[in-house]
């Protein structure tokens, strides 16, 4: 984004408006990869079962219960952007778990 200083604002916020619609866009078009998101859904039921395992019910509640309100607020930003149907719960679910990407 670059500014013109004797741009009027009007101007400026019809363009600036233009480039977030088109982000939008591709962001709503671009295909996701999701295996890394398999990873960190693959981690997080391994250790959810074994704190049940051990029986740390208040850790497991407390683990699961971060990643069903991170899943809820990640799903009410993306409803709040526009984004509906599979393609929205891929992008959730890439929000959650795809920190697995890392490892």
């Amino acid at each position: 984004m670059s500014f013109d200083e004797n741009e009027p604002q009007a101007v400026r916020d019809d363009r600036l408006a233009a480039e977030r619609a088109w982000r939008r866009a591709v962001r709503r078009s671009a295909s996701l990869d999701l295996r890394g998101a398999h990873v960190g859904l693959s981690i997080v039921a391994v250790a959810l079962m074994l704190l049940g395992w051990c029986g740390k019910l208040v850790a497991l509640g407390i683990v699961s219960s971060i990643f069903l309100l991170w899943f809820a607020i990640a799903l009410i930003w993306v409803h709040a952007d526009g984004d509906r149907g599979r393609h929205a719960l891929q992008r959730v679910y890439n929000a959650t778990f795809g920190w697995g990407n890392g490892l």
